[in-house]
């Protein structure tokens, strides 16, 4: 008997999320693994009347690539590929992991070749993003990979999961239209402002938000959701900064990441585990070692780490921020053929100074919103 929550998340991500609309095409992406919610949400598409294209991806492909493939081979872009991004209206995709670590023995070599061959598909899809061309969400399905991941089992993982995209299962829109409405509030605040400062344990972190906008993430891109974030200026981060979690990418596990900038690029980082990993990731191109996001966590439904960052990066009491590209919408100009975002905890002592006056402090907006 299929969940009937995965009835529901195909239904909120389709009518709430990207809100397919009459003729859109609409291309679905995702792990064989995730079939029950791949085949509710490609009846979604046909009930709002949208035109689907399934691209199921079958467990591991991505292992026999990294194994067997030639430089040639890792950096190809089928044209298909460049003409769906280019051109579909909508695009959803699904994460089901059978095998979170399969690619821990890939020499990180090849997957910078991989990232680089695949620049220009970035920068399309968030130019179109940006310019409204392209509606997109991720979400998970949950499987027995990301429950041992998380160290839980599957049956309460599936319970984080689906309470974390539906915390009011009776009408989870709605829920998301308040949450909105509560965070456009944190965003109207922050509009203007020029300085931000971060202060927490074995960090200093200062940039410049000066002409940048921040976005309220209300469950239209990702679900859950639960941020706001925005583009720093690119040569204005300065200090160091500790991540409290690991900082996964790619199926590699890094942990104990620290980060040291001027003029808004690392001039060192190390880390206590995979640190070689690290450094040939933020050697990837020249906008990898700059920020291309800053964002503070807001989902008070995620309070645990769990290893998969589509709930991670939304834990409330934390910041986040992204090294490689930034979003366009919110006036960044770095460009980079990664995004890699890297969490930090500001529950126990930390704070976060906007232009000299404190709004956030030991987790918490000290500011009433």
């Amino acid at each position: 008997m299929t969940d009937p929550r995965i009835e529901k998340l195909a239904d909120l991500l389709v009518n709430y999320s990207v809100t397919v609309k009459h003729g859109d095409k609409v291309v679905i992406a995702g792990e064989t693994i995730a079939e029950p919610l791949l085949k509710a949400i490609y009846t979604r598409v046909l009930q709002a009347g949208g035109h689907p294209t399934m691209m199921p991806v079958l467990p591991g492909l991505d292992e026999l690539l990294f194994r067997n493939a030639s430089d040639e081979q890792l950096q190809h872009v089928p044209e298909w590929l460049k003409l769906i991004v280019s051109t579909c209206d909508v695009r959803i995709s699904i994460i089901a992991e059978e095998n979170t670590k399969a690619l821990s023995g890939i020499d990180p070599a090849k997957m910078v070749l991989h990232s680089q061959g695949r620049t220009e598909l970035m920068e399309t899809s968030m130019r179109r993003s940006a310019a409204k061309e392209l509606l997109w969400t991720v979400a998970l399905f949950p499987t027995n990979a990301c429950a041992q991941d998380a160290e839980m089992s599957l049956s309460e993982y599936e319970d984080f999961v689906y309470s974390a995209c539906m915390p009011d299962p009776n009408d989870p829109v709605a829920y998301w239209q308040r949450f909105s409405a509560w965070q456009q509030k944190i965003v109207d605040w922050l509009k203007g402002k020029e300085r931000v400062h971060v202060i927490g344990p074995e960090t200093d972190l200062r940039l410049s938000i000066a002409g940048r906008n921040f976005e309220n993430c209300d469950g239209r891109y990702n679900m859950p959701d639960g941020e706001v974030f925005t583009g720093p200026v690119e040569d204005s981060v300065e200090g160091h900064v500790c991540f409290s979690y690991p900082a996964i990418y790619g199926g590699r596990e890094v942990t104990g990441a620290r980060l040291w900038f001027e003029d808004g690029k690392v001039v060192k980082a190390t880390a206590d585990k995979n640190e070689g990993f690290l450094l040939k990731t933020i050697d990837t191109d020249e906008g990898a070692r700059r920020v291309g996001e800053f964002a503070i966590g807001t989902n008070e439904g995620i309070t645990r780490f769990t290893r998969q960052i589509l709930f991670d990066e939304k834990i409330s009491g934390s910041f986040h921020m992204a090294l490689g590209a930034g979003y366009p919408e919110t006036g960044s100009q770095n460009k980079s053929a990664i995004h890699w975002d890297l969490i930090c905890d500001l529950r126990d002592g930390g704070e976060i100074w906007v232009d000299d006056e404190l709004l956030y402090q030991n987790g918490k907006f000290v500011i009433e919103f």
